[in-house]
C-alpha cells in the first residue's frame, strides 16, 4: 500500500516513548468481559482512501454479522501519532483493537506494554501463529516472547521490469542473481549526453524504494546476535548488500550522475514515475505498483519478478523483503475479549482475509488465504504471494526503540555510496556501536 510504504517508524518514536512511562507492563483487568453479551468496541484504522474505507466497512459488517452482539464503532484515517495518544489516554472513546501501518515500531508497543500480549489469547483459541502466518509476517509482529500484535495483509517487495526494453536489449528473461542484475541494468542503459535517455536500474539509496532494508532483505541478515547486539559488522551478508549495491551505482554513472538524473524525475506516486514513463527499465517495489502502472498505461509491456540473491544463494532465489500492516488490543481496554474476537476474525479468518487481500489489493496475511481459490488477481500479482509464502523471505526484526537501528545502517548507506564512508569496515563498526548505544540507552 503506498502510504505505508511511505510510513517511517522514526517519526513515531517520540509519541510512543510517552507509553513507557504511561503502560509500564500488560493490563490484565481488562481481559475479563463476557464476549458473548450485548457490547461495542472500537477500532481505529490508518486508512484514507475511499475504496479502502469502504473496503474496511465491509470486512467489519462480515464480523458482526458473524458476531451480532458485538457491534464495531469503526474509525478511519488515524494517524500512528493520534493511536499512540489515545492509546496513552484511555476512556470509552480510546481504541479497543488497533491498526497501524508501522511494523517498524512493534518493538516499542510491545517492550511499552501498549497493546497486549496475545499469545494467550491464541492458545485459547488453539491458533498456532507459525502455522498461520508467513515467517516473515509472523517475525515481525512479535519482539523477545511477546507477541503484542497479528499481521493484517502485507507488502512484498519485487523487480518490476520493462518487458519491451528487455526484448530491444536482447534480454529473454528477468535476472536471477546480482551479477546477471547487474549485467542486464548495464545492458538496458542508453546513455544520452551526459545523461541518460534510459536507465537500467536506479540504484541510489534515494531511489524510491531502494533502501537499505530492502537491498538487505536479499542477503538474509541477522542484525542481531542472541544477547541483542549489533552483528552488522560481523556478519557478511551486510558487507556484501552494501557492496553490491556501490558496484551498481559506480557500473551505472556514478553516485553524482546518478542523483542529478534522479533529480529530474517524477513523483514515486504520480502517474509520472519513470518506470511508468520507460525513463527507469527495472524497479524494487511493492505489490501495489503493479495497479499503479497498469493505470498509468506505459507504452510497453510489465513484467514482474521477485529480485535477484547473491551469487552463493541461488537456490533461494523466489524469496524478497516483506511488511505489512500490523492489528492490535490497547492495553487499557476494559473489553479484550470482544476485541480478541475482532482481532482473530480480522486476522486469520480465510474469507475475510482473502476478500479483504482482493477489495484494497494487498497481500493476504495468511498461509491458508495466500492458497485461497478466492483471491482475485492479475496473474503478475502471483509473484508477491509466491514471495510472501516462501520461507527464505525476510523482515527487519523488532527492536525496542523501533526503527532507529535502520536509520542508522541507511545513514551509512548515503554516505557510503556518496563517496563520504570509503571504509566499509570502519563504517559498520561505527554503526554498530551507535545501535548497541541507541538501545541500551532506550531500555
Amino acid at each position: 500500500m503506498p502510504n505505508r510504504a511511505r510510513t517511517t517508524a522514526f517519526a513515531l518514536l517520540s509519541s510512543i516513548a510517552l507509553l513507557t512511562t504511561a503502560c509500564t507492563g500488560q493490563s490484565s483487568s481488562g481481559a475479563d468481559d463476557d464476549a458473548s453479551k450485548e457490547t461495542t468496541i472500537n477500532f481505529w484504522h490508518a486508512w484514507s482512501a475511499d475504496s479502502e474505507v469502504k473496503a474496511v466497512k465491509t470486512l467489519v459488517a462480515g464480523f458482526e454479522k458473524a458476531h451480532p452482539n458485538i457491534h464495531v464503532n469503526v474509525v478511519g484515517n488515524m494517524t500512528d501519532d493520534k493511536i499512540n495518544q489515545a492509546l496513552r489516554a484511555g476512556g470509552s472513546k480510546a481504541p479497543d483493537v488497533i491498526s497501524s501501518f508501522t511494523t517498524n515500531a512493534v518493538g516499542k508497543f510491545c517492550s511499552s506494554g501498549a497493546l497486549v500480549d496475545l499469545n494467550p489469547f491464541f492458545e485459547k483459541a488453539k491458533i498456532d501463529p507459525a502455522k498461520t502466518f508467513p515467517a516473515a509476517m509472523n517475525e515481525y509482529t512479535q519482539f523477545d516472547g511477546n507477541r503484542c500484535s497479528v499481521p493484517l495483509l502485507g507488502d512484498a517487495y519485487g523487480l518490476y521490469y520493462n518487458k519491451t526494453a528487455f526484448e530491444k536489449a536482447g534480454i529473454s528473461a528477468p535476472p536471477k542473481t546480482w551479477s546477471e542484475f547487474e549485467a542486464d541494468a548495464k545492458k538496458l542503459t542508453i546513455p544520452q549526453g551526459d545523461s541518460f535517455k534510459q536507465l537500467g536500474f536506479m540504484p541510489n539509496y534515494h531511489g524510491w524504494e531502494t533502501t537499505t532494508e530492502h537491498y538487505l532483505g536479499q542477503f538474509s541478515p541477522t542484525y542481531f546476535d542472541k544477547d541483542g547486539k549489533s552483528t552488522i559488522a560481523k556478519d557478511p551478508a551486510v558487507a556484501a548488500a552494501f557492496t553490491v549495491q556501490k558496484k551498481l551505482v559506480d557500473a551505472l554513472g556514478g553516485y553524482r550522475k546518478l542523483e542529478t538524473y534522479r533529480s529530474k524525475l517524477g513523483d514515486e506516486w504520480g502517474p509520472k514515475h519513470p518506470f511508468h514513463t520507460g525513463q527507469v527499465a527495472m524497479q524494487l517495489d511493492g505489490e501495489w505498483r503493479l495497479g499503479m502502472a497498469l493505470d498509468a498505461k506505459p507504452g510497453f509491456d510489465i513484467g514482474v519478478a521477485p529480485l535477484p540473491v547473491p551469487d552463493d544463494q541461488a537456490d533461494q532465489y523466489g524469496k524478497g523483503y516483506i511488511t505489512g500492516t500490523i492489528a492490535g488490543i490497547a492495553a487499557t481496554s476494559k473489553k479484550q475479549n470482544a476485541a480478541w474476537e475482532l482481532v482473530k476474525y480480522l486476522t486469520t479468518d480465510t474469507d475475510a482475509v482473502v476478500n479483504f487481500s482482493n477489495a484494497i489489493h494487498n497481500v493476504p496475511s495468511t498461509l491458508a488465504a495466500l492458497k485461497s481459490p478466492k483471491l482475485k488477481y492479475d496473474p503478475r500479482f502471483k509473484t508477491f504471494l509466491d514471495i510472501a509464502a516462501n520461507p527464505d523471505s525476510t523482515t527487519a526484526p523488532s527492536s525496542i526503540n523501533g526503527g532507529v537501528y535502520l536509520t542508522t545502517i541507511q545513514e551509512l548507506g548515503y554516505a557510503y555510496e556518496s563517496g563520504k564512508v570509503t571504509d566499509l569496515g570502519k563504517g559498520l563498526s561505527d554503526a554498530a556501536r551507535q545501535i548497541d548505544t541507541d538501545i541500551a540507552q532506550a531500555k
